[in-house]
């Protein structure tokens, strides 16, 4: 195996080169597929292919808030280190994290709750017309479900991918009975490695139907 003659790009293309070859039909539409495919690629996993869900307009409500350069709002600093930046920078969004806020810890103690639910609650307001990604913390997810339930305004796409034993497969349940566009998988799997692939894919989709 000369490993060294492979070149970044081409490790990526052989790896979804791979993939394609194992799943054949993914039974998805292109978009959706490069979605899951990036989801399957980052994590390894072919189950992301069952369990991925997707709103019937989530692929568009995404690719156009990228497009006109809405913010992308991440639940932890893990999933943010994870978005290609410069390719959000080439689309005029910005990442708004607010989780290690020393504010937000401060009113998370004060009120006995999650630091990810305070910090949703800040930054929902400056999501209009953006994405929420949400790759670790169901209080988050959870948290972001009751303030819609309560009239605010909503994100033009939930990525909603978190992870865990304790509420995560239900917080993503949750999410797939309501109408504002998601992207998510059920069960326990997911992570902020999933969540910013998806972002990922979909800003590289963003850049790709930009005017040359």
């Amino acid at each position: 195996m000369n490993w060294r003659s492979l070149r970044p790009q081409e490790i990526e293309t052989e790896s979804f080169r791979r993939i394609e070859a194992q799943v054949g039909d993914p039974g998805l539409s292109p978009e959706q597929w490069a979605v899951a495919r990036r989801m399957i690629h980052t994590t390894g996993d072919f189950e992301y292919l069952d369990n991925v869900r997707f709103h019937p307009r989530a692929i568009a409500a995404g690719l156009t808030a990228l497009g006109q350069g809405r913010p992308v709002v991440t639940d932890t600093r893990m999933l943010e280190s994870g978005i290609g930046t410069g390719r959000l920078a080439s689309l005029g969004a910005e990442i708004i994290c607010l989780m290690d806020d020393p504010e937000v810890a401060r009113e998370a103690k004060n009120r006995g709750l999650t630091r990810a639910v305070v910090a949703m609650e800040r930054t929902l307001p400056r999501a209009a017309g953006g994405i929420v990604a949400i790759g670790n913390a169901p209080t988050a997810l959870l948290g972001l479900l009751d303030l819609l339930a309560a009239g605010a305004s909503p994100p033009a796409l939930i990525v909603g991918v978190p992870v865990g034993f304790v509420n995560a497969a239900e917080s993503k349940e949750a999410l797939t009975r309501q109408d504002v566009p998601f992207i998510t998988s059920l069960g326990n799997k997911g992570g902020s490695s999933v969540a910013a692939s998806i972002i990922n894919a979909l800003a590289i989709m963003a850049l790709a139907e930009r005017p040359q």
